[in-house]
C-alpha cells in the first residue's frame, strides 16, 4: 500500500494519510483483516513525523474503520465494508468543498440535512 501525501496542500497530513488508506480501502487495495504498515516505517518513507501518521492512523480509528493493536500495529476492521470507506472520503471531500466555498459548519450539515430529506421523499 502507498501512502501518498502532498505537502502543499492546506490540508494537515495526518488527514492526508487517513485520506490516503481511506481511499485504498475503497479501491480494495487493502482488505479486511489486512496490516498496514507501521506509523515508523510509512512516516520514514514521507519523510513526516511518526505522530503524523499515528494521528491519521487514530483518525482511521475513530472512524471505526481499523484496529489499533499495541504491539502489533493497525489492522483494517472486519467488520467495515469497502463503501463505508469510501462514504468517509466523499464526506471529507464534501467539507473540503464546502469550506472553500466558504460555508460554515451550520450551512454545511443544513445541506447534507436537506438532501437527506429530499432523497428520502423519492
Amino acid at each position: 500500500m502507498l501512502v501518498r501525501i502532498d505537502p502543499s496542500l492546506s490540508t494537515p497530513l495526518s488527514d492526508q494519510v487517513a485520506s490516503s488508506v481511506r481511499r485504498a480501502m475503497a479501491e480494495g487495495d487493502l482488505q479486511q483483516g489486512q496490516r498496514l504498515p507501521s506509523a515508523r516505517e510509512v512516516a520514514r518513507s514521507l519523510g513526516v513525523n511518526m505522530h503524523t501518521v499515528l494521528r491519521g492512523y487514530q483518525i482511521l480509528r475513530d472512524e471505526g474503520l481499523i484496529e489499533l493493536r499495541p504491539g502489533r500495529g493497525a489492522v483494517v476492521t472486519a467488520a467495515t465494508p469497502q463503501s463505508r470507506a469510501a462514504l468517509f472520503e466523499k464526506a471529507r471531500q464534501l467539507v473540503a468543498d464546502a469550506r472553500s466555498m466558504g460555508l460554515s459548519e451550520a450551512e454545511t450539515l443544513a445541506l447534507v440535512s436537506s438532501c437527506m430529506s429530499s432523497s428520502a421523499k423519492v
